[in-house]
C-alpha cells in the first residue's frame, strides 16, 4: 500500500472475493469485479460487470412462498482470457503451480495490473502481465492487455489463448440469496463481424433491458472465432521465443437500450469498438480523464490514513462519476462491486451526497432528480397505506416501489423470517436532507424552487398527515415505524410491526416541516401560487405543518433521550457474556434469534440511532431543534446519551463506526480515533466477516470522506456561508482539500496543528463569507488567511 498504489502479493483463494471487490474498475456507468480473467465463477471467484440502474424483477418461492425480488442484473462476462499448453488443461492459480502472484491497483490512473508467474514445467516458466482498464472517457469501453512471456529453455513454445464473452452468467454472488432465482438473462446470441470482432447479445427476462457486447482482439497471430452460444469465443497460437514477449490486447464495448442516443445496442457496441484507438490510446484517453477527477476531488492526508481514504474515493468516483450525472439512476449501497443487497437505493446517500455536494454537484443534481422522478409512486405508496404525501421506500430500484424484502435469511438459524424494514419511513426525511444540504452548498436556487420544493412538500405532508394528536401527552405522535437502528421492528411480546416514537424519526420528521416552511415563505410569489394550486396546498395545511414541527413527541429516560417510547423498559443484555461467548457479536440479533430469543426484548442496538442526529446536525443546530420542540438539550444530557448508547451497540453496520467517530469528536475526543479508524478499515480489513467481497460499503467509504471535510473541520454551508468550527483530531491534525461551494473552484482548506488556513483561488469573481466561532472573515479571490484554533479538552 502506498498513497496512490493498492497492492496484494501471493495468491490466496479464501481472499479472492474479497480483493476482486476492491479492485473493481468502474467509471459511473458500469463497473467490472477485479477477478481474474482465467478464472470463472466457481466459488472462489466471482466475475460480475453490472452497469447502473440495469434491473431485472424475477418471483422465487421461498419458505413456501411466491416472493418478488427486483435485482441489479450480472452482465455477460466480458473479462474471461484463458491460456495452456497445447492439449493440455487451462493454467488458473488453482489448477497449475504459481510461482509468484501480484496484483496492483493504480489508484492514480484507475488501472488494475496483475504479473503471474505460472510453472509449465520441471524447466519452463510463463509469466503473465495483465493490465485492466474500464474506460473513464468513453464510458462504454473497456480493455484488457495480457503480455505472456516464457523462460528456462532455448526452444519456442506454444501457447493457445482463448477469449470469451461469456452469456451463461448468472447472480449468484450473495450465498444467502441462493435460494432466489438468479437467472436474469435470455436470448443469448453470438456472432462476429469478421474483422476480429465477436459479438454477444441478450436481453433481461422481465425487464426487457437489450444489451449488446463486442470484443475485438489483436494479437499479431491470425485469430479464429467460433460461437456455442452463451460464449463467443476467439482463439489464438502464439509462438514463443524464450525471453521475448507476446501480446494479446482485448478491447469491449458495452451498450444496453438504457443508453441515450443509440437505435440498437448491439449495433451501437459494434460500431463503438471497431472505431476504439488501440490499448494505449485508450489508456492515454483514460489516464487523462482520471487526472482531471482527482483534481476536482483533491485530498490529502498524511499518514495511514491517507491512502485508505484516497482508495475510498476512487471507489466512490467509480460508481459515481460524471458520466452518473447523464444517468436516471441512484446511490446503489454496495457501488457497482457486487450483488449483495440487490444492487438497490437504501438512505446511504445521506453519507453519500454531501461529500459529492462540495465537488461534483451535478452528480448530486442527478441522484436528487432519481428520486424526484419517482415521486409520483412515493406518493401512490403514501395513498396505499391511507396517508396523504410522498412515502419513499426504503430500498429503491428501478421504478421507485418498494423493493425491500418481506422476508430474509439469519444464517446462523437457516430460517427465514420475516422483514420488517420497508417501515424506515425516515428515508423520507434523509431525502429531504439531501435535497436542502445540495441546494446550500451549490446555491441551486432553481432546483429548490422546483422538484426540491416539490420532494419537500411531499415528504412533510406525510409526515404531517401521519402525526397523531395524544392528549395525555398534549404533543404529536408518530406511531409503528422503525428506526435506523433495525434491532428493534416491534414491541416484545407484540403481534403487529413497529415502535413509536423513534427520536430519531421524530427529531428529523420536524426538522423537514420546518425547513420545508422555510422554503415556501422564501419562494417567489407565481410559483408559490403554481405550487399550491397544483398540489392543493392551503393555509390550514401550512398551519398543522407549523404545529406539528413543533410539537412532535421525543421520549426520554434517566435523563437520556429514549430511542423510542418504552425503551427504557427494555431488559440490559449481558454484554460480558455475550462477548466472551460468541466473540464477534456484531449481528447480535441473529445470534439471538438462532438461540430462539429477540434483540426487541433489550437495550441493544445494532448501529447509532439516537446518535445520528449528532451526525446530521451541529450542536447549536440540535439544541435549536430540541428547543423548537420544547425540549432542553443541553451539553450534560447530550453526553449522557453518547455514553449510554455507546456501552450499548455492537456496530453491526459498517455506518456504526463512521457515526460514532463523527460524535465522539465533537462529546469525548479522546475515544474518536478508535472509531473513524473502524470505519477506515471496514472494507480493507472485511471486519463484518466476507461482507466486503459481495460489494463495498459506498456510504461508509464516502462518510470517512466527508468526515475529514465536514465533520472535523465543523463545516456548514447555510446562510450564504460556510461556517467552520474544527475539532481536530491528534491522529488527523494536519490535512488540507480543495472544494467547490456555489460556483467557486478549488477553494482550499487546511489544518495544520492548530491553524487553519483557507485560501480562495484568484480566479474567483466574488469573495467567500467565512463564519468562524465568534468571528467572521470576508476572503477576496485569490486572498489566503490563517486562523489560530481555540484549544479544545479531549
Amino acid at each position: 500500500m502506498t498513497g496512490w498504489t493498492w497492492e496484494y502479493e501471493g495468491y490466496e483463494a479464501a481472499d479472492e472475493q474479497l480483493r476482486e471487490s476492491l479492485c473493481t474498475l468502474g467509471n459511473g456507468c458500469f463497473a467490472t469485479r477485479g477477478a481474474l480473467p482465467e478464472c470463472a465463477a466457481d466459488g472462489v471467484h466471482y466475475p460480475g460487470t453490472y452497469v447502473a440502474g440495469c434491473y431485472n424483477r424475477l418471483t422465487s418461492d421461498v419458505a413456501g412462498r411466491r416472493v418478488d425480488n427486483e435485482d441489479m442484473v450480472n452482465l455477460p462476462n466480458w473479462l474471461p482470457l484463458r491460456f495452456r499448453l497445447p492439449g493440455q488443461q487451462w493454467l488458473t492459480p488453482d489448477t497449475a503451480t504459481v510461482l509468484d502472484h501480484r496484483q496492483t491497483l493504480h489508484l492514480s490512473t484507475g488501472t488494475l495490473e496483475r504479473r503471474t508467474t505460472y510453472a509449465l514445467d520441471a524447466r519452463r516458466t510463463l509469466a503473465v502481465r495483465q493490465r485492466r482498464l474500464v474506460h473513464m472517457a468513453d464510458p462504454h469501453l473497456a480493455a484488457l492487455r495480457t503480455e505472456f512471456t516464457v523462460d528456462g529453455v532455448s526452444d519456442a513454445t506454444e501457447l493457445e489463448v482463448e477469449a470469451l464473452l461469456d452469456g451463461g452468467v448468472t447472480n449468484a454472488g450473495v450465498p444467502r440469496y441462493r435460494d432466489l432465482d438468479g437467472h436474469h438473462l435470455t436470448h443469448v446470441h453470438t456472432g462476429s463481424t469478421g474483422t476480429d470482432t465477436v459479438w454477444l447479445r441478450c436481453r433481461t427476462r422481465t425487464s426487457d433491458i437489450r444489451v449488446g457486447m463486442a470484443a475485438h482482439l489483436t494479437a499479431g497471430a491470425p485469430v479464429r472465432d467460433r460461437h456455442t452460444p452463451p460464449y463467443a469465443v476467439q482463439a489464438v497460437r502464439l509462438r514463443l521465443a524464450p525471453g521475448t514477449t507476446r501480446t494479446v490486447d482485448k478491447t469491449v464495448a458495452l451498450h444496453t437500450s438504457r443508453d441515450p442516443a443509440i437505435s440498437d445496442p448491439l449495433r451501437a457496441a459494434i460500431d463503438r469498438v471497431g472505431r476504439a484507438p488501440g490499448f494505449d490510446g485508450l489508456l492515454a484517453a483514460h489516464t487523462t480523464a482520471w487526472a482531471q477527477l482527482w483534481r476536482r476531488a483533491d485530498l490529502e492526508v498524511p499518514g495511514e490514513a491517507g491512502p485508505v481514504l484516497r482508495l475510498h474515493l476512487f471507489h466512490v468516483l467509480q460508481t459515481l462519476s460524471p458520466h452518473t450525472a447523464d444517468l436516471d439512476v441512484g446511490v446503489p449501497a454496495r457501488g457497482l462491486h457486487g450483488e449483495a443487497y440487490r444492487g438497490h437505493v437504501f438512505w446511504d446517500e445521506l453519507f453519500v451526497l454531501p461529500y459529492l455536494n462540495l465537488h461534483f454537484p451535478e452528480v448530486s443534481r442527478a441522484l436528487l432528480r432519481y428520486r424526484h422522478r419517482r415521486l409520483d409512486q412515493a406518493c401512490a405508496a403514501a395513498r396505499a397505506v391511507g396517508r396523504r404525501g410522498a412515502l419513499y421506500p426504503w430500498q429503491s430500484g428501478s421504478d421507485g416501489r418498494e423493493e425491500t424484502q418481506e422476508l430474509h435469511l439469519n444464517p446462523r438459524s437457516g430460517r427465514w423470517l420475516p422483514d420488517h424494514s420497508r417501515l424506515q419511513h425516515h428515508v423520507g426525511s434523509a431525502i429531504a436532507y439531501n435535497v436542502w444540504q445540495y441546494c446550500e452548498a451549490s446555491g441551486d436556487a432553481e432546483f429548490l424552487h422546483t422538484k426540491g420544493a416539490e420532494m419537500l412538500l411531499q415528504i412533510s405532508r406525510f409526515w404531517a398527515d401521519c402525526a397523531t394528536y395524544d392528549e395525555s401527552l398534549g404533543r404529536h405522535r408518530l406511531r409503528g415505524v422503525v428506526g435506523p437502528d433495525e434491532y428493534h421492528d416491534a414491541y416484545p411480546g407484540a403481534t403487529e410491526p413497529g415502535l413509536d416514537d423513534n427520536a430519531y424519526t421524530n427529531v428529523t420528521a420536524a426538522w423537514v416541516l420546518t425547513r420545508t416552511l422555510d422554503v415556501l415563505r422564501a419562494l417567489p410569489e407565481p410559483r408559490r401560487r403554481e405550487l399550491a394550486e397544483r398540489t392543493g396546498l392551503d393555509g390550514a395545511e401550512i398551519e398543522r405543518w407549523e404545529d406539528v414541527s413543533r410539537t412532535l413527541h421525543v421520549p426520554f429516560h434517566s435523563g437520556v433521550i429514549s430511542q423510542f417510547e418504552g425503551y427504557g423498559n427494555l431488559a440490559e443484555l449481558d454484554w460480558p457474556e455475550y462477548r466472551g461467548r460468541y466473540g464477534d457479536i456484531r449481528r447480535l440479533d441473529r445470534i439471538l434469534e438462532a438461540e430462539g430469543d429477540t434483540v426487541n426484548r433489550y437495550r441493544a442496538s445494532k448501529q447509532a440511532d439516537v446518535l445520528m442526529l449528532g451526525y446530521l446536525f451541529s450542536p447549536a443546530e440540535l439544541h435549536r431543534l430540541f428547543a423548537r420542540l420544547g425540549h432542553r438539550l443541553d451539553d450534560d444530557i447530550w453526553r449522557r446519551t453518547v455514553d449510554h448508547y455507546l456501552a450499548r451497540t455492537s456496530h453491526g453496520s459498517t455506518l456504526s463506526g463512521l457515526v460514532h467517530g463523527w460524535v465522539l469528536a465533537r462529546a469525548r475526543r479522546a475515544e474518536a480515533w478508535a472509531f473513524c479508524q473502524e470505519a477506515l478499515r471496514g472494507d480493507i480489513a472485511d471486519l463484518q466477516g466476507g461482507t466486503t467481497g459481495e460489494g463495498i460499503h459506498l456510504g461508509a467509504m464516502a462518510g470517512t470522506l466527508d468526515l475529514v471535510q465536514r465533520g472535523l473541520t465543523g463545516l456548514e454551508t447555510r446562510e450564504g456561508a460556510l461556517w467552520l468550527d474544527p475539532v481536530p483530531l491528534p491522529e488527523l491534525s494536519s490535512y488540507g482539500f480543495a472544494l467547490r461551494y456555489r460556483g467557486h473552484w478549488g477553494v482550499r482548506l487546511r489544518l495544520e496543528r492548530g491553524r487553519l488556513e483557507i485560501t480562495v483561488p484568484a480566479s474567483d469573481r466574488s469573495p467567500i463569507d467565512i463564519r468562524l466561532p465568534g468571528r467572521e472573515v470576508r476572503l477576496q479571490p485569490g486572498e489566503s488567511r490563517h486562523l489560530d484554533l481555540p484549544d479544545r479538552p479531549t
